[in-house]
């Protein structure tokens, strides 16, 4: 089974596991209530059970209360206040969209003209489709919406480049690290140690070198030239992490490929990189961050046209007054697509941090 296939059927399997979880719990407090009127279920084990259940949501609800809050302050609307004079309160009084509404702006499918050419007819026919207004942010109180979308492809012409030029550098420079013996091996791992380690004021001191040698050769106001800046600080720190996940796959399963009369190249693409996928996803997600959140060198290098998601959320801030609603949604929106990549990738992402072997 190839990589693609391999992370398809995943994601599948997945998907089909979420879809029928609440079937699965009902199907589980039915056998509970039955079996603990036939005996079969003892009560001391269902209090067990109930009272982890409780202390498990409990601590859920206390680590997401902060992501709540933000959520009520987005849904509070002009009336809304970071801070409460009154206590706490847990719910908006006057709950509305317009703030999310104000983030996404208007949302139009702009139609297009076909040409057809009818045999035997001879001439043209030309269809014109209609423009499909999915959202129109007038009728719901916002005149000026937020430049969101703007911000939104410069992230994804950042980050995409960012995990594709990554992933080009990291997978091969892993399985290298991880397979082969060749001069200077030690030296090469020994230097990827070091890297992962630079950062901090370091890191931030060597903007202005950085800025300096990006205006001189012309790579100011240059997206690629930022994805490949990111690319090259998320290079070794992953490098190192896949190298350690593929330490633990046995050497076995790429002897029998080769045995079976596979290529190198089937070897990697089918055996290593299918058993790889907890640590390539994990990777994945770093790389994505990285392009996706990064602030400093984005507003540093960008121009106003091309700012990204981070920097357009940080505009949002006034010395003097902060729209905090407005600011809450755009956070929010803005934090959407790391939350749909993280759940997709969760199970992939804990197995590869925790490096472990893989049985067979």
């Amino acid at each position: 089974m190839s990589l693609v296939e391999s992370i398809a059927r995943s994601v599948g399997s997945d998907l089909k596991s979420a879809a029928y979880a609440p079937r699965r719990a009902y199907d589980e407090v039915r056998y509970t209530v039955v079996g603990l009127r036939t005996g079969d279920v003892a009560p001391a084990d269902v209090a067990r059970t109930l009272v982890s259940t409780v202390a498990a949501l409990v601590t859920v609800s206390v680590l997401l209360f902060p992501i709540y809050w933000v959520f009520k302050l987005a849904l509070s609307g002009a009336t809304g206040s970071f801070f409460a004079t009154t206590g706490i309160e847990l719910f908006p009084s006057d709950p509305t969209l317009r703030t999310f509404v104000w983030v996404v702006g208007d949302l139009i499918l702009p139609g297009y003209r076909v040409s057809l050419t009818l045999p035997g007819v001879g001439y043209d026919v030309f269809l014109q489709t209609p423009e499909v207004v999915l959202l129109d942010a007038s009728t719901h109180g916002v005149e000026y919406p937020s430049e969101f979308k703007r911000y939104l492809w410069n992230s994804v012409t950042v980050a995409v480049p960012t995990v594709v030029l990554s992933m080009c550098m990291i997978v091969p420079g892993a399985y290298a690290l991880s397979r082969r013996k060749f001069i200077g091996r030690g030296k090469l791992l020994y230097g990827y140690v070091l890297f992962t380690q630079v950062g901090g004021g370091i890191g931030i001191a060597s903007l202005i070198a950085l800025y300096a040698l990006f205006v001189k050769f012309g790579l100011d106001a240059n997206k690629l030239a930022l994805s490949f800046y990111y690319a090259a600080t998320a290079v070794p720190f992953n490098t190192w992490l896949l190298k350690t996940y593929m330490d633990g796959i046995p050497k076995s399963y790429e002897e029998a490929a080769y045995v079976d009369g596979a290529s190198s190249f089937r070897v990697v693409w089918e055996v290593v990189l299918p058993l790889s996928k907890a640590g390539l996803a994990t990777v994945f997600i770093f790389t994505f961050l990285a392009g996706w959140t990064e602030f400093v060198v984005a507003q540093t290098v960008l121009t106003t046209d091309q700012y990204t998601l981070p920097v357009g959320l940080y505009l949002l801030v006034s010395e003097y007054s902060t729209p905090w609603p407005k600011f809450s949604a755009f956070a929010l929106t803005f934090a959407l697509p790391i939350m749909l990549v993280y759940l997709l990738t969760q199970r992939y992402i804990e197995d590869g941090l925790s490096f472990g072997g893989v049985e067979g």
